[in-house]
Formats: structure tokens, sequence, C-alpha cells
């Protein structure tokens, strides 16, 4: 597998998690209007109990976490499972990820570099740093840094409304606890399932589904779209299948997300995401590797471009 198709992979990966944050662009307004909507459905204890979560996670501004992402026949990416283990953080936005798993294909591949068994991703300033190995800096003028800016990645797709809806996205969601608890305090069916334990702890578990149209009237950045760019995201994500996201969260006694647990399914095929966390309010402070080490992937796609073009 070549240098280029692993940062794909990753990249998709990373894609898909901070695609569904600029979905979920939950923010404390909705969070604290959602209690009276529910209360409305005789769910009060519920709202309260997530609301005060929400809090807690909010102030936090940061936490460990172990992430598993599972992809089964979604578009062009490979089923198969990406883990993410580090510290991130919500305020301000950042990540310090190590990832690893079936999906980064690791193992020599034919005409190309041996891919790493593991990848270190970190994320500051709306801009992403992956660590592609000692065996890649070869393909790569001796640089093992691939950076990729986040908002050149929207405005790649070329479709205006996706442009707006990502990078309005981007500005404000880091699919981070606290985003998730302000969405799933939108959803119409929250109920608490019970007690459990997580990872040794004693938690309350809670869910709630929430359909695309729901989603996108909890998501800010929609109101950058006008009607008929809002129009068009909603009919190229119907093509998809996506009928809604299943959301739960196990809250511990503490008062903080232990686990959460998000599930897409598609026509194609399904996503499944569950984060772990621990040590909220751990230091979250990300380095960026210096530009001397780095390659702008999408400053040489255009730079490529440019060439053929000439």
């Amino acid at each position: 597998m070549s240098t280029w198709k692993r940062a794909g992979i990753a990249l998709t990966a990373t894609a898909v998690v901070t695609g569904v944050a600029g979905c979920q662009d939950g923010d404390a307004k909705s969070a604290a209007e959602a209690p009276a909507k529910a209360a409305a459905q005789g769910i009060a204890d519920v709202t309260k109990a997530l609301t005060a979560a929400f809090e807690k996670t909010s102030a936090a501004k940061s936490a460990k976490v172990s992430m598993t992402m599972t992809l089964e026949g979604v578009g062009a990416a490979e089923s198969g499972t990406i883990t993410m283990t580090g510290v991130q953080g919500w305020d301000p936005a950042a990540m310090d990820f190590t990832m690893k798993g079936s999906l980064l294909g690791g193992g020599a591949g034919a005409g190309s570099a041996k891919a790493p068994e593991q990848i270190r991703m970190v994320m500051r300033d709306e801009a992403m740093y992956m660590d592609m190995g000692p065996e890649a800096a070869a393909e790569m003028d001796g640089k093992r840094w691939m950076k990729i800016d986040l908002k050149a990645a929207a405005a790649a797709g070329g479709d205006k409304g996706v442009q707006k809806s990502m990078t309005g996205g981007l500005e404000n969601a880091n699919q981070d606890p606290a985003q998730q608890l302000a969405l799933l305090l939108e959803s119409p069916n929250l109920k608490h399932v019970g007690a459990e334990k997580v990872n040794g702890m004693e938690t309350e578990h809670y869910k709630g589904t929430l359909t695309f149209e729901q989603m996108l009237k909890a998501n800010n950045s929609t109101k950058l779209l006008s009607q008929k760019e809002y129009d068009e995201l909603v009919a190229n994500v119907k093509k998809t299948g996506l009928k809604g996201y299943e959301t739960e969260v196990w809250v511990n006694e503490d008062g903080y997300p232990a686990r959460m647990d998000v599930s897409m399914t598609m026509a194609q095929g399904s996503v499944h995401m569950r984060a772990d966390y621990t040590d909220y309010g751990a230091e979250a402070t990300v380095q960026v590797p210096p530009a001397k080490d780095t390659v702008d992937l999408f400053k040489m796609i255009q730079e490529a471009g440019g060439a053929e073009q000439g």
C-alpha cells in the first residue's frame, strides 16, 4: 500500500470523525433549551442528569481518550478497524493521537515504502499532521510528516455548500464529549437504559436517536447555507441511505462521560465509533512538527495539477 493510499485512509478516518462533529455542532444554548423540551415528554430527570454532565464536561476542556472506529463497506473505504488513543482538547480544539489498525494496511506494498504499524496524528489550529514513518520519508524528500489543512480539504471538495458546512463545523466542533451530550439532549426519544459497569466504573447508560434532518437543525453551521445549498446537502446525504445517528453515553459517578458510542448506517455499510474517556482536565498541549519536516498535501496536489496543465 503506497504512502498516499495510507494517508488517504487515515484522512478518511479522521474526516469521518470531524465530519460527524460538524453534523453534531450543538452548543450550550441548545443544551440549556433541551431540558424544557424533554420535560414536556416526561423525562426531566434524564435531561437534568445529562445537562449537568454537559456543563462539567464543557468546563473540563480536555480528556484522555481511547477510540475505536469500525467501517463496514462505507463508500470506497476498505472495511476494517482503526483505534486512536491519546489526549483531546475541545477549548481550544486539539488532538494528539496514535492510530493503528487494519485500515492502515501495515506491511510492505508492491513498489512502495513499508507501511508503519501505527501513525501518530496531531491536530491544532485546524491543521492536521500525520507521521508517515521513516520509510515513507523516502517518498517525500526526507520529510516524514504530512500536513493536511482542514479548511483546504473542505475547499478541495468543490461543493460550496459542503465547504461552508464543513468549515463552519470545524470552527465550532471537534467530536468532543461535550458536543456529543449537547446533541444527545436534542433527541426526541432520549431515554435512560439503566445502570451498567464500564471499565470498572459504575455508570448510568442513556441513549437517543436523531434523523439527519434533526442533526442539521442542531448544527449552527447550516445557517451559513442558502436554501438551495441546504437542499443539495440533504439530497446528497439521502443518496447515501443515511437514516439517522444513534448516540449512547455512559455517565460515571463523577458526572463525566466514561464512554460514548455513535452509530451510522447507510446503504453501502455502517460506521460505529466508541470512545472511552478518562482523566478529564488532562493537559492537551499539542506540539506540531516544524515546517522543514512537513509536506503540505494539498499544496502538493495543486502543484501536481498545475504541472499537468503546463
